[in-house]
This record gives C-alpha cells, structure tokens and sequence, in this order.
C-alpha cells in the first residue's frame, strides 16, 4: 500500500516540473453550499488536470531500458495527454489507446503533445485490454491511469499541498473514478490529520467504487454514457479500493443534471472552466450530497479538458434548469399579424426572444393555424410567470416545453 514517504518522495521527485495549484476561496460557492468552500485548481495545469503528478511520478522512476522501450497506455482523455506531454519532452516514445467516443478535444491534444493515438473500444476499459495486447506485442511499458503506486503517490501531493494551503480544512471532497486520486490524498492528508473526513463522489451512471466496496473487491459495473467521462470508470483498482476503505468516510453519487449545473456554475460565478469529472465534487456539495454543513471544505477542481459543442450544450441546459431560457408552444391563426401581437406581449415583458419557428402540419395543429415555438431569455422563474401570467390575460393558450 502507498505510504505518506512514498508521496513525500514523489513531491520531492516533480517538485520542479509540477505546477504548485491555488486553493482559494470562494464566498459565491460557499453561501449556496452551506458551507466554508475551498477550490483546488488543478484544472490549471499544463494538460489541464491533476494527471500529470501522477504521470510524471510515474515517468521519474523508470530506468533507462524502461523509456528506452516506449510507453503505452489507456485513458479516457487526462492521463494521457498528460503521459503524452511528460515523456515526449523526455525523449520516450508514446502510444495511447483512447475510447473511440473521447472528446475531440483530448485526442486531438493528445497528438500535438507528441503521442501515437489509437482510437478502441466503447470505454474505458477496453481501451485497457487493447494497449495490453499492444504492450506485450511490442514490448512496451504499460502505464496505468491509476492502479499504480507511483501514480497513486503522484497524486497524493494534492494532499500535502492542501494541509499547507487550508491548514484548518475540515473536508476534502473528491471525484472518484478508479480511486487513485483519492487515495492518495487521502492517505497524505489522514496519515498526518486523522480528524479530516475524506470524501468521494461518483457519477450515479457508473458508480464503480460503491459496487466494489458493497462486494469488497473490485467489480465490474455495465458502461454508460456520462458527461463525467473521465471518472466513467467501470472498475476500481486492486490497489486504490485498499486505500478508500482505510482512508476515506463517505461516497455520494451526482447525476447528470447536478454535474452540469456545477460546470455552469463554476463557469459563470468563478470563472473557472471544468469538465464533466472535473465538477463531480462541486455537484455534490451545491445538491448538498454529503453529510458535510458548517465546514471548511476543499473541493478538487481537478480537470478542464471539455470539448466546445458540449459545453455549449451545458450552458444551454443550464440556462433552461436555471430559469432564465424558456421555450413556448403557442397555437396562433395563420394570418398577418398574428406573430406581431404576440411579440408585442413578450416585449412590454422586457423578454428577450432568441428563437421562433413554425410548424402547420405537427403537434395536433388546427387547419388555418400554426404553432409556434418561441425561446425566450428571461431573468429567471418569477420573470417568467409574469411573462406567462400576461399571454393568459390576453386570451393565449400555449405549453411550456421541458
């Protein structure tokens, strides 16, 4: 099992080559968690998430037989851009296996990074099997995302980092994926703090590490779809389910809805771009998932590797969740000014429309009429029943479409 020297050793080893990531706080977050929030941004990094500790950790204690062979590897996206990154600028050949569905954004860095990428497999872990396969054909060294001691002590100097930062921290809540990232911080943090509570959070679309800690061993849970890819692990690792069940107290689970309300969130009232996984911890802690209320809390911002047309999605649906987007299904005659007399109404409401489409043939529509949908910024929910409150005044019928 990983021990406080291996981490120790492992800060001494990247100290020079790793970013030192702020933790700061944050008043917006805090007042809406209930709780005292602290972000660590390891979304800052060169490759844009906490992987590259690992990574490099892992890169340092090879011999040189080892890197004059090459290196290959599995990921979702993060650990291997921040393989691709680390040994290229050490001369050591990279190969990457990716699932095919990786964000464009991940392969594409990938390469420019230095890498070979080979797109297989629907997830995670077939993309495993296959960079096993390729390892052994070719004589490879396998580095894996997070069932290695080295990479679990690279990961863990978040930890060490995080007692200096927040001194008086009650909390550090964490995404999980494979575990490696929490248990390394968690054994870097409880080794020297026992009282700090140690929590992870898993996608509730692939909850790996509770299904291995309901079984006492890893198993493997069904692939799913999930804005949080990189953490959509479907099996823990044989060395990180040891360290959650010594070193951690509590594991929650967020949707999908809560992961993207917290990337909106974080983008709009800290600035701070995240990924899906990246924003698991902040989901959490804005649903109010944990046991935790009045604490001192630090949230692992750890990736901000997400692709453009999905964050504009979010941002869309978020908008939508928050309030301040709405879409009318309105039945209106089919003659002049029949759209004029309705966006009359909507602008004496000082709301903005974005889009209006018609349709005469669907919905159930009446000979002579036509629907329209009609999108609409707004300032939030009450905004809106005022809105929909004056088209009901003015004899219109309509839905509101979710």
């Amino acid at each position: 099992m990983v021990s406080l020297a291996d981490i120790q050793a492992a800060r001494a080893r990247i100290r020079d080559s790793i970013m030192l990531t702020p933790a700061p706080y944050s008043e917006t977050l805090s007042r809406h968690a209930d709780n005292t929030l602290y972000l660590k941004m390891e979304n800052l990094h060169m490759t844009g998430s906490f992987k590259e500790r690992g990574a490099l950790n892992r890169i340092l204690t090879m011999t040189a037989e080892e890197r004059a062979r090459g290196v290959i590897t599995a990921s979702a996206g993060n650990h291997a851009q921040a393989v691709a990154y680390h040994a290229s600028k050490r001369g050591i050949r990279v190969q990457i296996c990716m699932p095919v569905l990786t964000p464009l954004v991940k392969v594409t860095a990938t390469r420019n990074y230095g890498a070979e990428v080979i797109l297989h497999g629907n997830s995670f872990d077939e993309a495993v099997d296959e960079a096993r396969r390729r390892c052994e054909a070719e004589g490879l060294v396998f580095l894996h995302a997070f069932n290695d001691d080295a990479v679990i002590a690279g990961q863990g100097t978040i930890g060490l980092e995080l007692l200096e930062q927040v001194p008086d921290l009650d909390a550090v809540v964490v995404p999980v994926g494979g575990g490696g990232l929490i248990g390394g911080i968690a054994c870097a943090i409880r080794e020297q703090r026992p009282n700090v509570r140690m929590i992870g959070v898993e996608t509730k679309r692939v909850p790996s590490m509770q299904a291995a800690l309901l079984q006492h061993h890893p198993v493997l849970v069904p692939a799913a779809s999930t804005i949080a890819d990189g953490i959509a692990v479907r099996q823990v690792g044989e060395l990180t389910l040891p360290l959650f069940e010594k070193y951690v107290d509590e594991i929650v689970t967020v949707e999908e809805e809560e992961i993207a309300m917290a990337i909106l969130w974080l983008l709009e009232k800290e600035k701070t771009l995240t990924e899906g996984a990246g924003a698991a911890g902040m989901a959490a802690m804005l649903a109010k998932k944990t046991s935790l209320r009045g604490k001192k809390v630090v949230v692992l911002i750890c990736g901000g590797n997400i692709d453009v047309t999905l964050l504009s999605r979010i941002i869309e649906r978020g908008l939508v969740k928050d309030g301040r987007l709405v879409r009318l299904r309105v039945p209106l005659p089919d003659h002049p000014g029949g759209l004029q007399r309705l966006t009359a109404i909507v602008a004496q409401q000082r709301a903005n429309v974005v889009q209006v489409t018609h349709d005469r043939a669907y919905f159930g529509v009446n000979l002579g009429d036509t629907i329209i949908d009609i999108t609409m910024e707004t300032r939030g929910p009450d905004h809106i029943e005022e809105l929909m409150q004056e088209l009901r005044k003015a004899g219109y019928e309509f839905d509101r479409v979710l």
